[in-house]
């Protein structure tokens, strides 16, 4: 299982670290109960989730932009052939298609980091070594 230092979780939803305490004190969001304090990368998924839907994109463009999004995996939907990754990018929802071996491949679950390049409408997901 994926876990997250307190900056690092602070950075991947776009808050300060002190806010990040607050909501671990608030029981927002829970710890692995190691020193220093980690984030369980699945809670870190579903708070990312549930504080993109509250700030809705202010910008009214469409862009055909190649982007690399840094985010969590917070859906996980695969059958013996074909997988379907969700990953939460601040407040970006990026959906990716690929085999269910690539998934088993790069050890994808739900609260991993991941990077989603996007070009025109393929989308690969990277995650960091280690």
């Amino acid at each position: 299982m994926s876990a997250y230092r307190i900056s690092d979780a602070a950075r991947l939803l776009g808050v300060s670290d002190d806010t990040i305490r607050r909501w671990v004190d608030q029981g927002v969001l829970s710890t692995t109960g190691s020193t220093p304090t980690e984030i369980p990368g699945e809670a870190l998924a579903a708070r990312a989730v549930a504080q993109a839907g509250a700030a809705p994109d202010p910008t009214d463009v469409l862009s055909s932009a190649r982007n690399r999004f840094v985010g969590l995996v917070t859906r996980i939907q695969a059958d013996t052939v074909m997988a379907q990754v969700d990953i939460q990018a601040g407040p970006h929802r990026v959906v990716s298609l690929m085999s269910a071996e690539a998934v088993r491949d790069l050890g994808l679950e739900v609260g991993s980091l991941a990077v989603a390049v996007v070009k025109a409408t393929t989308v690969i997901v990277e995650t960091p070594r280690g």
